[in-house]
C-alpha cells in the first residue's frame, strides 16, 4: 500500500510574472530534486521534476515538467509529464500526483489507456494565513487483463494554517504551511491521513509530510537541490 500511495503534491515551485512572485520556476531546464523517506527516516525512493516548456500568454502561464520517479536504489519506476497552469490568479495542477501512476506503468512508461478524472489542485498566488481552499479529487482507472485496477484520493479540509522558516537538505526557506485531510483508495483499501505541505515563493514545495488517524507519521519529503 505505501509503494502505491504518494501523500504529496510536488508541482508547484516559483516565478515572477507581472512583478508578482509566485510558485513556478519558468526557466527551461531548470532542476528540482526531491527525497521521499519513510516512517522511520528510511529513503524511500526519489524524484526529479525538470522543466522541458514554459508558454506565457499575459497573465496565463503553462509550464511542463518531466517528472521522474525513481526507487530505493535509485532505479526509474515511471516517468510522465505534467503541465502546470496558472489563471486568473491561481495556481492549478493535476492531482494525479496523488496517487503513484507507477502502479500502472508498462516499460517505464504511463500507458495512454490509463483513465484519470477529477478536478485540479488549486492554491492562490498570494496565500495568507487562516485562508481555506478547494476540495481536490482524482480518480485513475484502467483494465490489466481481467482486473479492473482503480486509484482515489480525496483531499478535503485544506487551510493555510502559518508561515514560517523550515530548514531541509536544499536549504533554508520562508514558507507557507499548508494542512489537509486525505482520503485514498487502492485495490479496495482506505486510508485516511494528514498531509502538512511546506511551499516557498520563488521555489515551491520545500517539505511534506503525512500522519495517519493517529497522528503518526507516514512518510516524508524534502527538496534536496534546486538547478537553474
Amino acid at each position: 500500500m505505501k509503494k502505491i500511495l504518494l501523500f504529496l503534491a510536488i508541482a508547484m515551485f516559483g516565478i515572477s510574472l507581472s512583478a508578482q512572485e509566485t510558485f513556478f520556476p519558468t526557466k527551461v531546464g531548470t532542476v528540482l530534486k526531491y527525497q521521499t523517506t519513510d516512517k522511520k527516516g528510511k529513503v524511500s525512493g526519489s524524484f526529479k521534476y525538470t522543466i522541458t516548456k514554459v508558454d506565457v500568454q499575459g497573465n496565463d502561464l503553462d509550464i511542463t515538467y518531466l517528472v521522474e520517479n525513481m526507487g530505493m536504489k535509485d532505479e526509474l519506476v515511471y516517468k510522465d509529464e505534467i503541465t502546470i497552469h496558472q489563471r486568473n490568479g491561481v495556481i492549478s495542477f493535476d492531482m494525479s500526483s496523488f496517487v503513484n501512476k507507477g502502479a500502472f506503468q508498462q516499460n517505464g512508461q504511463i500507458p495512454a489507456e490509463l483513465s484519470i478524472t477529477g478536478n485540479s489542485m488549486q492554491v492562490p498566488l498570494n496565500p495568507e494565513p487562516g485562508m481555506t481552499l478547494p476540495d481536490a479529487n482524482v480518480l485513475m482507472a484502467m483494465k490489466v487483463g481481467f482486473m479492473n485496477m482503480k486509484m482515489s484520493a480525496d483531499v478535503t479540509n485544506r487551510k493555510i494554517e502559518a508561515v514560517e522558516d523550515i530548514t531541509v537538505k536544499g536549504g533554508t526557506f520562508h514558507c507557507y504551511r499548508l494542512t489537509s485531510d486525505v482520503k485514498s483508495v487502492a485495490l479496495g483499501m482506505t486510508v485516511k491521513s494528514k498531509s502538512i505541505e511546506w511551499y516557498a515563493k520563488g521555489i515551491g514545495v520545500i517539505k511534506t509530510e503525512s500522519y495517519d488517524d493517529k497522528g503518526k507519521l507516514l512518510a516524508s519529503t524534502q527538496l534536496t537541490e534546486v538547478t537553474k
